[in-house]
C-alpha cells in the first residue's frame, strides 16, 4: 500500500507540476491553449512553475515574474478555469494529503479567482492592462 504524504519540498513540487502538466498537455480543452504558447518547449514553463510553487508554498526565493501577464491576452473562459482547477486538485489529491497539499489547492483557487477577475475587468473596460 502506497501511503500519501504532505508536500514537503521541491521534489514533491516537481512531482506535482510534472504530473499535472503532463495531463494538461493531453487534455482536449487545455492542451491547445498551452501548446499555442509553449509549442513543444514546455521545459522553461515547468522550471518556472517549480520556482513559483516553491515560493508560494514554502517562501523560497527564486520566482521572478508576473503570472497574470502571460495569461492576459489568452482566450480563456470559465470552462478553462474549471478544468484547470479540477485537474490541479485531482493531481494534488492523487499524490498528497496534509496541510500543505490543502494550501496548494487554496492558492490555486485564489490565483484562478484573481485571473478571472482581472480578465473580466480588462474585457469590460476600455483600459488595457499594461502587464
Amino acid at each position: 500500500m502506497n501511503t500519501k504524504h504532505d508536500i514537503t519540498g521541491i521534489h514533491d513540487i516537481k512531482l506535482l507540476v510534472d504530473d499535472f502538466y503532463r495531463k494538461v498537455g493531453q487534455d482536449e480543452l487545455l492542451a491547445p491553449i498551452f501548446n499555442f504558447r509553449l509549442s513543444t518547449n514546455w521545459e522553461p514553463h515547468l522550471e518556472k512553475m517549480y520556482t513559483f510553487w516553491n515560493a508560494a508554498l514554502f517562501g523560497i526565493k527564486g520566482y521572478h515574474g508576473n503570472p497574470f501577464s502571460k495569461h492576459a491576452t489568452m482566450k480563456i473562459e470559465e470552462t478553462h478555469f474549471q478544468r484547470w482547477l479540477n485537474m490541479f486538485n485531482e493531481t494534488v489529491n492523487m499524490h498528497f494529503e496534509g496541510p500543505c497539499a490543502e494550501d496548494a489547492k487554496k492558492k490555486a483557487l485564489a490565483m484562478a479567482d484573481m485571473f478571472r477577475h482581472k480578465l473580466r475587468t480588462n474585457k469590460n473596460s476600455n483600459i488595457k492592462s499594461i502587464f
